[in-house]
């Protein structure tokens, strides 16, 4: 038997699949943003610069120690100085970091979640 492809959804159903969705995105809002495509956050794309920043800075570095010429190698280095800077910078575990953080560490979360599943 062949089904509709748009075959409309009762209020019930529609109801139903948008609480199903909202306990999806609380459980593991992670997973979610990967499934759903949605774009990386500004501290995912500085930490993505500053790998890209610290590569092209020592391809520059080894260059000039290849050439020989010393000014182009500081300025390799520098520019993987940064590119380090960035990266570091920029990347922080969730519930870490110099603010008092409210959330609950990662092995707190991952032992919440073991304890509901046995619970349930």
């Amino acid at each position: 038997m062949l089904y509709p492809v748009d075959m409309p959804l009762s209020d019930h159903e529609r109801k139903l699949l948008a609480e199903m969705e909202a306990a999806f995105e609380q459980d593991d809002p992670r997973l979610v943003s990967t499934l759903t495509g949605k774009a990386r956050t500004k501290q995912a794309s500085r930490v993505l610069a500053g790998v890209i920043t610290l590569l092209f800075g020592m391809c520059v570095l080894f260059g000039g120690l290849v050439a020989k010429v010393v000014l182009v190698s500081l300025a390799g280095f520098l520019i993987a100085l940064t590119g380090l800077f960035l990266m570091v910078t920029n990347f922080s575990l969730p519930g870490r970091g110099g603010k008092k953080s409210t959330k609950p560490r990662w092995s707190d979360r991952l032992e919440n979640r073991w304890d509901r599943r046995n619970d349930q």
